[in-house]
């Protein structure tokens, strides 16, 4: 539980205070969630601290969102001293591991040590698509390795949703997730997207892609969903927040 219950309201924050969880190696996901903040909510970033891993194999990619799941609890332990009301991950990869009993178990785990509740990008995209309705074929975009979104078809699956296709960027370090520029993936979600799918899926939170996806629901005409928008927006509906913000999508936007 925070540590000393705030006896007034934060002066900022005086709806919720957000400890957010994310690599020390990530710089896309705190200035996303930043923009996508509403008045009386405040960001507070905790950073998981990891090596700039080299991932050059299913196998080293594995290994290094496994570091970062084990240093996890570190970075919850720092964010805690300053009271947060809720937590949210800022990495996804491991949210999917395990399908959806691992990843439940997971987000317990980590519950339970901080007494708080957490959102987890994996949930979020659940949530997302109970919103949108009528989801039930998907294609996913992801900076991974083909290892990682077997995983993320997996929790898909135990959740009756099927990934039709999917891409692997394969960055080949933490710190290149975040270098992919905008025409890479405005190219590769034209080879995705399909008369067969119900909505295109981005993974992976270094990967900067609200502001394309927001567009690219426009001109596809379904739902595109960033995993970074699906997780703040779904941190805000869950704390009875309701407040809409344009420009990142029909999720923001209207539900």
């Amino acid at each position: 539980m925070p540590l000393n219950p705030r006896p007034n309201p934060d002066a900022l924050g005086h709806r919720k205070l957000f400890g957010v969880l994310g690599p020390s190696t990530n710089t896309v996901v705190q200035p996303d969630f930043d923009d996508l903040r509403v008045r009386g909510v405040t960001n507070h970033y905790s950073r998981i601290v990891v090596e700039d891993a080299q991932a050059i194999s299913d196998e080293t990619f594995m290994a290094g969102t496994l570091e970062i799941s084990r240093n996890t609890l570190d970075a919850v332990r720092g964010v805690l001293t300053c009271n947060p009301d809720y937590l949210v991950m800022g990495m996804s990869a491991v949210t999917f591991y395990g399908g959806a009993e691992g990843a439940q178990t997971w987000r317990q785990n980590i519950e339970s040590e901080a007494g708080l509740k957490l959102c987890t990008g994996s949930q979020s995209l659940i949530e997302a698509f109970n919103a949108y309705g009528g989801i039930k074929k998907i294609v996913v975009l992801s900076p991974y390795y083909p290892s990682a979104n077997a995983h993320v078809a997996h929790f898909m699956a135990d959740h009756g949703i099927e990934v039709v296709r999917d891409t692997c960027l394969r960055c080949p370090s933490w710190t290149a997730i975040a270098q992919v520029p905008t025409s890479t993936l405005r190219d590769e979600l034209q080879k995705l997207d399909g008369d067969d799918v119900d909505a295109i899926v981005q993974v992976g939170t270094n990967l900067s892609m609200m502001r394309l996806a927001a567009a690219a629901e426009m001109y596809l005409g379904k739902p595109v969903i960033a995993i970074n928008t699906a997780t703040y927006w779904n941190a805000l509906r869950q704390n009875g927040i309701g407040d809409q913000v344009d420009g990142f999508g029909r999720l923001m936007e209207e539900f």
